[in-house]
């Protein structure tokens, strides 16, 4: 039984309309069927799919799944001065990080592969799961250059090694949508192997269950509400299913929305807006997934576009149901290019020359399907036919003139400018530029939204703030974002108090963001103001910034109370509960700060500041031992972690090894030379050493 050769009516189904989205699995009683379930009617869909970008997008680390050359796979970060192997050990994939002095080996870790993200037609990148908490490697295999490298964002000094969170909004583009823990940043209990048919389609349980019961629509005349066909979704809506993962950059989430809530026929800006930083003579430059982005830059998209919106708005009741059903046809739009069922690789090129030439041949050529070269009604009628490697080949009196693959030209593959040892296509279709075109000076202009003609101002405020700190510490950003939020009259500071605290945070303005808590009181803020979980904590960051701020001011009682509602808002961000923990210690609580500590290495027991700060406790207490065994197991996740050579240096000063803490004051001076505490100390072990 198919669900695209259905032939009985359904009299209550409705044609569409431009506003027509009356889809039954929209409705929050629909649910996610799987991949296996769409199969037993749809497998020669599902054949094609599981080979191309989307459906190779996440699974299980194997051998089957890794593009990976494992002969030559020895990388080094010589910032951080890591050397990186990557190797199978039976079928489990391993990175070894290891230093070295002189061929000395004076550090290694071993980590087991959990997970490969990438379809292998650019990039192979590595997830770890431990107890669910998913974080990146610090290893990818770039497949167009055949090269093992540092992932993106962990160069120039930046690797974050094994602790790099991966969160909702990483999983939720990359994969299927995956079982995500409500307070953490990053776990998970669930993850699924790939991007699915209901990514696109919707959620699938209401559609499997009237076929089931034998409810069948023809779909040659009317729209199966039951699942979402994204071919008979308007131009903007067939964009906007798109433009959920292929309009990569700054994305705002709507207040009370999260990455779960967007599904195919809805409006993608009532979910979430995204923005891009727009640049004066930048045009050459784009990032991996930006693909709607650039297309919609081209004059190709705008005059298809203009010219669908002009007949839409003359069209008369001579206009078929089959035009109806696929409003898309009239404009351009991502499936005018592919077909998302089937993978590029498998593509001819031709395809998309055939989709270029059926606006720019002028009307003058037509196209045979008998393969080869065959003669036309007109032998002075150009004759279009496929040539070699996907070029055009022009046939006519005059022979056969062979001309450049569309692509090749008017979107040349070039690097992006976030993924490196990468090379893609730019979406953004245009004549060559011209060396002239490339050399003015790059200017600033401005964020710019792009799938969202008006954010709202909270929303302007939000995506300058994000930029900042994900993406681009420039000062600029802070200053557009303070123009949008005021603090005056006190209806302002309390719509705007978690912005303004953040931008206060990111300032280091800690005694205004003082002065704001005290103008509301602790009982209001905490009992009125930050009492939401949400998959984004924004209520446990606002508290734990203002915990961090009574911290610095030397207020402990008050930094406590704020870092507690943290952690109840947001129990599994372990990183609160340990600030939590770690202000417990300071202010004398030590079972108390224990237990805080000890819960977070039951979650997490490779949380490297949790050992360190567990093991300041015992010393607190006493138990020397004990504090130098959780010393040693952090030292053998991270060599250079500032805090922990700082306490073993005072865990040996304190049992008057002094030749011990200087060698370890001395490792924090290497990784660390502007630190004035170790500086200070080694000076006063020196006396007792002389």
């Amino acid at each position: 039984m198919g669900c695209d050769s259905e032939t009985r009516h359904d009299p209550t189904s409705k044609k569409v309309t431009a506003d027509t989205l009356l889809y039954l699995n929209h409705s929050d009683s629909a649910k996610y069927v799987g991949i296996n379930t769409c199969k037993l009617c749809h497998q020669n869909i599902y054949n094609t799919y599981i080979k191309t970008g989307m459906g190779k997008s996440f699974d299980l680390a194997s051998k089957q799944k890794s593009s990976g050359d494992y002969h030559t796979s020895v990388i080094h970060d010589k910032i951080g001065d890591f050397y990186y192997k990557a190797f199978w050990l039976n079928d489990s994939l391993q990175f070894l990080e290891y230093r070295l002095k002189g061929k000395d080996t004076i550090y290694k870790r071993q980590e087991t592969v959990d997970y490969i993200v990438g379809s292998g037609q650019h990039t192979n990148s590595h997830i770890q799961s431990v107890n669910g908490y998913l974080n990146q490697m610090p290893m990818t295999f770039y497949t167009q250059k055949k090269k093992w490298d540092l992932p993106p964002g962990f160069e120039n000094g930046h690797n974050s090694r094994f602790m790099r969170k991966i969160g909702l909004e990483c999983m939720s583009c990359h994969n299927n949508y995956p079982e995500f823990v409500l307070g953490s940043e990053n776990k998970f209990t669930a993850v699924p192997e790939g991007i699915n048919c209901e990514r696109c389609h919707g959620p699938g349980s209401i559609h499997v269950a009237q076929r089931q019961t034998g409810s069948r629509i023809d779909t040659s005349k009317y729209i199966d509400y039951s699942i979402v066909n994204p071919a008979k979704l308007s131009i903007d809506a067939q964009f906007d299913i798109c433009q959920r993962c292929h309009l990569q950059g700054n994305t705002i989430l709507k207040e009370g929305k999260s990455f779960y809530d967007f599904k195919p026929g809805m409006k993608l800006s009532d979910y979430m807006t995204v923005f891009l930083p727009k640049y004066k003579n930048a045009d050459d430059e784009f990032i991996m997934a930006s693909h709607a982005d650039r297309l919609k830059q081209s004059a190709c998209f705008i005059k298809s576009l203009e010219s669908a919106t002009a007949r839409a708005s003359t069209a008369t009741s001579t206009v078929n149901d089959s035009q109806k059903l696929k409003p898309y046809k009239e404009a351009m739009t991502c499936v005018t290019c592919h077909n998302p069922h089937v993978s590029v690789r498998e593509t001819n090129a031709n395809v998309f020359n055939d989709a270029c030439n059926k606006c720019h041949d002028g009307g003058k050529e037509k196209t045979k399907e008998k393969g080869g070269i065959g003669g036309t009604e007109d032998p002075s009628t150009p004759l279009r036919v496929t040539g070699a490697a996907g070029s055009t080949l022009i046939c006519s009196k005059k022979g056969i003139t062979k001309i450049s693959n569309c692509v090749s030209c008017h979107m040349p593959k070039s690097g992006s400018i976030d993924i490196p040892h990468v090379t893609v296509h730019d979406h953004y279709i245009r004549k060559p530029m011209t060396k002239k075109d490339k050399d003015g000076i790059k200017e600033f202009i401005g964020l710019y939204a792009i799938n969202e003609k008006n954010p709202s101002t909270i929303t302007k405020a939000k995506a300058y703030l994000n930029q900042y700190e994900k993406f681009e510490n420039q000062k600029h950003y802070l200053d557009s974002a303070a123009f949008y939020l005021k603090d005056k009259p006190e209806v302002n500071l309390k719509t705007n108090f978690a912005l303004l605290i953040q931008l206060c945070f990111i300032k280091n303005d800690f005694t205004k963001m003082i002065s704001y808590v005290n103008q509301l009181t602790d009982a209001s803020i905490l009992n009125n103001l930050l009492i939401k979980k949400s998959y984004a904590n924004d209520h446990a960051w606002t508290s734990y910034r203002i915990g961090e701020a009574f911290s610095k001011a030397g207020d402990l009682q008050r930094a406590i109370n704020y870092y507690k509602k943290a952690v109840d808002l947001a129990p599994y961000v372990l990183d609160f509960k340990n600030k939590y923990g770690t202000a417990l210690a300071a202010k004398g609580s030590l079972p108390e700060a224990e237990r805080e500590l000890k819960e977070i290495l039951e979650e997490n027991p490779k949380h490297v500041s949790a050992l360190t700060n567990l093991g300041f406790v015992k010393l607190r207490q006493g138990k020397l031992n004990e504090a130098e065994q959780l010393y040693f197991k952090a030292l053998a996740l991270d060599p250079d972690y500032e805090a922990l050579l700082l306490n073993m240096a005072g865990l040996y000063a304190y049992k008057k090894d002094f030749k011990q803490a200087e060698i370890y004051l001395n490792r924090v001076l290497k990784r660390h030379p502007n630190n004035a505490q170790a500086k200070q100390a080694l000076q006063q072990i020196k006396q007792y050493i002389n």
